[in-house]
């Protein structure tokens, strides 16, 4: 009995360790994820500025005819 939950116990603690590791990692793929996403919104962003700039100007030039 007392070997059968010793081994338990080490079971448990190598299932801990093998969270932790994997929670590990988990996190380091958030980072460039969020970063991706990151660079879409400013690209969007930045998308948006130039479409309206070119609207700008073309109206600048229509009131300018």
């Amino acid at each position: 009995m007392l070997s059968w939950l010793q081994e338990l116990c080490k079971e448990e603690e190598t299932l801990l360790r093998v969270k932790a590791v994997l929670h590990d990692q988990l996190n380091r793929l958030k980072e460039p994820e969020n970063i991706l996403v990151q660079v879409d919104n400013e690209t969007s962003i930045n998308q948006t500025e130039l479409q309206l700039s070119t609207r700008n100007h073309a109206q600048e030039e229509e009131e300018e005819e």
